[in-house]
C-alpha cells in the first residue's frame, strides 16, 4: 500500500500543476478576449484565430482543470442519499463508484478521443475558417484532460481503499450547493 500512496500523491502533484496550467488559461483567455474586442472596435480588425485560440483556451481550462476539481471533492454530485450516510459508507459508495462507473467511462472517453485527436495530428488539420488555427492542440486536450481524470480516479480510489485499511485519513464530505 505505500507504494500505491506514493503513486496516489505522485497523480496528486501532477494534476494540481495542470491546474496551475488552467489558471493562468482563464487569464490569457481574458486578456486575449479583451484585446480581440478592444481590436475590432477601436480599429476595425478582427482574427478568426483570436476567437478559435480563445476555445482552445477554454477545452484547456476544462479538461485540465478537471482532475483537480476531483481531487478537491469539488466536482458536481447527484446527492439523494450519500450525506446521510457515515464516513465508512461514504468511502464504500465512492470506492463502488469509482469501481464500477467512473473508471471505465473516462477509460472509454480517453479510448474513443484518442484516435480522434490522432487523425487530426498526423493530417495537420486546421480549421476551416479564413485565418484558423491548427486544430489538433484543441483535440489534443480531449486524450491528455482524460487521462488526467483517469489517473486521479485510481489516486482517488487508493486514498480511499486506504482509507478504510486506517493507512491515511479522507474527507468525504462535502458542501452542498446553496439554493
Amino acid at each position: 500500500m505505500p507504494i500505491l500512496l506514493a503513486f496516489s500523491r505522485a497523480v496528486d502533484r501532477i494534476n494540481a500543476g495542470f491546474a496551475v496550467i488552467a489558471d493562468y488559461l482563464v487569464l490569457a483567455a481574458v486578456l486575449i478576449s479583451a484585446g480581440n474586442a478592444l481590436s475590432r472596435y477601436l480599429f476595425h480588425v478582427s482574427s478568426n484565430a483570436m476567437l478559435e485560440i480563445q476555445w482552445y483556451m477554454f477545452a484547456g481550462m476544462v479538461l485540465l482543470g478537471a482532475a483537480y476539481t476531483l481531487k478537491l471533492n469539488q466536482h458536481v454530485r447527484v446527492d439523494l442519499i450519500y450525506a446521510s450516510l457515515t464516513t465508512r459508507q461514504r468511502l464504500y459508495v465512492d470506492i463502488a463508484g469509482f469501481l464500477i462507473l467512473y473508471l471505465p467511462v473516462i477509460g472509454t472517453l480517453f479510448w474513443l478521443c484518442w484516435p480522434f485527436f490522432l487523425r487530426s495530428f498526423l493530417s495537420g488539420e486546421t480549421s476551416m475558417n479564413a485565418g484558423g488555427l491548427i486544430l489538433w492542440p484543441a483535440k489534443a486536450t480531449l486524450p491528455l484532460g482524460f487521462a488526467l481524470l483517469f489517473l486521479q480516479g485510481l489516486s482517488e480510489l487508493i486514498k480511499r481503499v486506504a482509507a478504510l485499511r486506517g493507512l491515511t485519513e479522507i474527507e468525504t464530505r462535502y458542501e452542498k450547493p446553496l439554493q
